[in-house]
C-alpha cells in the first residue's frame, strides 16, 4: 500500500471517529494502534512505551496542573465579582459600559485563570443578567462575554501555551511572554468596537442613570485596591517572574498556585470544601489533557514513522499559492476544524505538520506559533460548535437564545481576523515581548 494512501486512510479514519462522538485521546491512540500494529507490527508497543515515557517526564507539562488549580482557586475566591463590581461602578455611566466592564473583566480574570470554561460562566452569570435589566442588546451583551471569555486561552497564563509549546519544540517562557500583548490588543479591539457600536446606535448599550451610582472617590480607590490590584500581583508573580528570568515557567505556575491560596486566604474564601474542589477539578482536567497528549504522541509517532508527515508536507508546499498563500491556507485549515473540534485536538493533529512547513518557508517558529495560538481562539467562537457559545447557553436566561449568541459572536470573530492581519503585516508588535525578556 502506497504511503499516500495510508496517509489518507489515517486522517479520515481519525475524523471519521471523533465526529462519531469518539474522546479525542481514545481516538487518536485507537487510530494509532490499529495502524501501528498492521503497518509497523507488535513492536509498534515499545514505540507507544518510550513515547509515554517521554509525556511524564516533560518538566514542562507539569505546569498545567498548578495553573488548572491556580484558576480554580481565584475561581472560588470571589475575585471575579468583585473584579465586575469595580468595572461596574467605574464603567457603567459609559454608552455600553456594561458590556466595556464584561469585557475588561473577562480579560483581568483571564490571567488570572487561563480556562475559558470558567471566565465565560462567572462573567455570564454576574453581567448578563445586569445587562438585560438595563436593556441591552443581547447579541452584543453574548458576544461581549464569550469574546471576553475566549481571551483565557491566549492571555498567560494559558493551557493551550503549555500544551502547544512542547508539540511544536518551542520555548514556553517566549510564548507565555509574548502572548500577553496579543490579548491585550484583541481586549482593545473588542472595547472600541462595543464602545463605537453604542456611540452610534445607543439603544444597543445605553448608559446607567446619573444616580444610579453613588460612589465615592475614595469607595472606588478601596474598590480598586482590593480587587484589581491583588490579580495584578498574581499575574506579576507568574509573568514577572519568567519575564525577569527569576524561574522557569513550571516553577511560576508554583509560584501562582502558592499566591492564589495566599490569596484566597486574605478574602477569607479558603475552605476545606474549596481546596477539596480544585483538588478533584485539578485532577479531572489534568487527566483530561494527558490523556489527549498521550494519544496525539502515539499518533504523530506512527504517522510521521510511517512517512505520512513528508506526504502532507510535500502536498502543502506544492500548492501554487506562495508562501503567505500557504500560511493562510493552514489558517483556514485550523478555523475550519475550529467548527467542529476543540482547540487541543487541533493543536495534538495539526502542530505537528505545520510547524515544519513553516520552518521550511522560512517564517520564525516563535512568531508562527503565536499567531497559531490566536487563530486557534476562533474555535471558542465559530459556529455550530464553539465552546463559549455552549457555556454561555448555559447558564443565560431563557429570552437569550442560541441565535442570539450566534450573531453576537460573529463581529468579534472578525475582529479576530483582523488580528491576526494587523500581527501579520505588524510581526514586531507580537514578538516584542520575547525579545525584550532575552528569550528569543
Amino acid at each position: 500500500m502506497s504511503i499516500e494512501l495510508i496517509t489518507l486512510l489515517m486522517l479520515s479514519s481519525l475524523i471519521a471517529v471523533i465526529l462519531l462522538g469518539f474522546p479525542i485521546g481514545l481516538s487518536l491512540a485507537g487510530i494509532a494502534t490499529v495502524f501501528g500494529v498492521i503497518f509497523i507490527g507488535p513492536q509498534v508497543a515499545n514505540v507507544f512505551m518510550l513515547r509515554l515515557y517521554v509525556v511524564f517526564a516533560d518538566y514542562i507539562l507539569i505546569a498545567i496542573p498548578l495553573f488548572i488549580f491556580m484558576g480554580i482557586i481565584i475561581e472560588r475566591s470571589g475575585i471575579a465579582t468583585r473584579l465586575y463590581d469595580t468595572m461596574y461602578v467605574l464603567l457603567g455611566k459609559l454608552k455600553g459600559g456594561l458590556a466595556i466592564a464584561t469585557v475588561m473583566s473577562c480579560t483581568i480574570f483571564a490571567a488570572a485563570t487561563g480556562v475559558v470554561g470558567a471566565t465565560v460562566v462567572t462573567m455570564g452569570i454576574m453581567s448578563l443578567p445586569a445587562m438585560m435589566k438595563y436593556k441591552y442588546d443581547k447579541a452584543l451583551a453574548s458576544g461581549a462575554i464569550c469574546a471576553g471569555g475566549a481571551l483565557g486561552i491566549l492571555i498567560p497564563p494559558s493551557i493551550l501555551i503549555l500544551v502547544y509549546a512542547p508539540v511544536a519544540n518551542v520555548s514556553v517562557g517566549a510564548l507565555l511572554i509574548g502572548a500577553f500583548i496579543p490579548g491585550l490588543v484583541l481586549a482593545c479591539l473588542y472595547v472600541v468596537y462595543i464602545a463605537v457600536r453604542c456611540f452610534i446606535t445607543p439603544s444597543m448599550g445605553p448608559s446607567l442613570a446619573p444616580g444610579e451610582i453613588r460612589v465615592t472617590l475614595w469607595q472606588k480607590t478601596r474598590m480598586f485596591l482590593t480587587s484589581v490590584f491583588p490579580v495584578c500581583m498574581l499575574i506579576l508573580a507568574v509573568l514577572g517572574s519568567i519575564f525577569f528570568g527569576l524561574a522557569a515557567p513550571t516553577e511560576a505556575a508554583a509560584i501562582g498556585a502558592f499566591a492564589a491560596v495566599i490569596m484566597a486566604a486574605a478574602y477569607k474564601a479558603l475552605k476545606m470544601g474549596v481546596l477539596k474542589e480544585a483538588a478533584i477539578r485539578t485532577m479531572t482536567t489534568s487527566a483530561m489533557v494527558y490523556m489527549v497528549v498521550i494519544g496525539a504522541s502515539f499518533f504523530t509517532s506512527v504517522f510521521m514513522r510511517l512517512g505520512c508527515g513528508r506526504v502532507v508536507e510535500s502536498l502543502v508546499l506544492g500548492l501554487p499559492f506562495g508562501k503567505w498563500g500557504i500560511l493562510i491556507t493552514m489558517w483556514l485549515i485550523i478555523i475550519v476544524m475550529g467548527a467542529f473540534l476543540d482547540w487541543i485536538g487541533i493543536v495534538m493533529i495539526v502542530v505537528p505538520l505545520f510547524t515544519p512547513i513553516a520552518a521550511k518557508l522560512g517564517f520564525d517558529p516563535i512568531w508562527f506559533a503565536l499567531m497559531n495560538i490566536v487563530v486557534l481562539q476562533t474555535s471558542f467562537l465559530t459556529p455550530p460548535f464553539a465552546y463559549t457559545i455552549f457555556y454561555l447557553k448555559g447558564i443565560a436566561p431563557p429570552e437569550v437564545t442560541l441565535a442570539h449568541i450566534y450573531r453576537g459572536v460573529i463581529p468579534f470573530l472578525l475582529l479576530m481576523l483582523l488580528a491576526v492581519l494587523i500581527f501579520s503585516l505588524f510581526p514586531s508588535i507580537i514578538m516584542f515581548a520575547p525579545k525584550a525578556a532575552g528569550l528569543i
